[in-house]
């Protein structure tokens, strides 16, 4: 079944983000590192207009670091901003950010009068988290499931700015599935709204294609068919995921393997490379 997201709250976020983005200086787009396209939406770049925009590509700890600053490299090269990376292992350094904050929004900015950032994203980007890191305490609710934040929050950053926190945004429709996938596969996408199977069915036909030794390491099998149906299996059996007969249970099977990979146990994996054929490949 196609994935289709588009909870209530959003259609009414999307009307205050519009207000917000017409009043504001800049925009910080969260990306997630492990799919910068995907997580980024088109919807957004339509609504921001020529806002100046710094992208930042989150969870770079979970993600491949050569595609981490081949991606940065590529975003950096376009004209509409500047692109800076967070992760646990490497946090954003508050001191660059804003450099950049005041090389693309800060002129005609008064004391008394601060400029808004609004910081933007589809959910469960880490658009909280930033904002609880940039300032340096924690104001906004976080989680790791989508759209734990449902109203915009602002904090005063610096002298003369306010950061804005805003909730996660889709299109009302989601008409490229493979981005969508590729958004569930993170977690960005609401469980009831993805198939747990056929989402990890998906990740396992891009794992296996590119990642299959990490897999034979993970789940402790030597040979196995480059199939998500063998895969499973391998799953199945290196963590008891079996039903009667010794066959795999699958929801258990697709469980495990989007939990892995979400926490990173198969290493830092990107699943998306930047238009380049000369980087390095997901």
């Amino acid at each position: 079944m196609p994935i289709s997201w588009y909870p209530g709250h959003m259609h009414k976020a999307r009307k205050e983000l519009g207000s917000l983005l017409r009043g504001a200086r800049l925009a910080i787009e969260v990306l997630d590192a492990r799919i910068p396209a995907a997580s980024s939406n088109p919807l957004l770049a339509s609504m921001r207009g020529e806002l100046p925009l710094i992208r930042v590509l989150n969870k770079s700890d979970l993600a491949d670091d050569e595609l981490t600053a081949a991606w940065q490299a590529h975003f950096a090269g376009l004209r509409d901003g500047a692109c800076l990376r967070n992760g646990r292992d490497a946090p954003l350094d508050r001191k660059r950010l804003f450099e950049q904050i005041r090389r693309l929004g800060g002129a005609g900015v008064k004391p008394g009068k601060p400029g808004r950032i609004a910081i933007i994203g589809i959910p469960n980007v880490g658009k909280s988290s930033l904002m609880n890191w940039c300032v340096g305490r924690k104001l906004a609710r976080t989680g790791d499931t989508p759209s734990v934040t449902r109203e915009q929050q602002s904090t005063p950053y610096a002298a003369d700015w306010t950061m804005v926190d805003t909730p996660g945004m889709l299109r009302p429709k989601l008409e490229d599935q493979h981005a969508a996938l590729l958004m569930a596969s993170v977690g960005s996408i609401g469980a009831a709204a993805a198939d747990k199977v056929e989402v990890a069915w998906f990740l396992a036909e891009l794992l296996l294609a590119r990642q299959r030794e990490r897999l034979k390491e993970r789940y402790g099998r030597e040979q196995f068919d480059a199939t998500p149906a063998s895969l499973f299996d391998s799953i199945a059996l290196a963590r008891g995921a079996l039903k009667k007969a010794g066959r795999a249970d699958l929801e258990k099977a697709a469980e495990i393997l989007l939990k892995d990979f979400r926490a990173a146990r198969l290493g830092g994996i990107t699943l998306e490379s930047p238009p380049n054929p000369e980087n390095k490949q997901a």
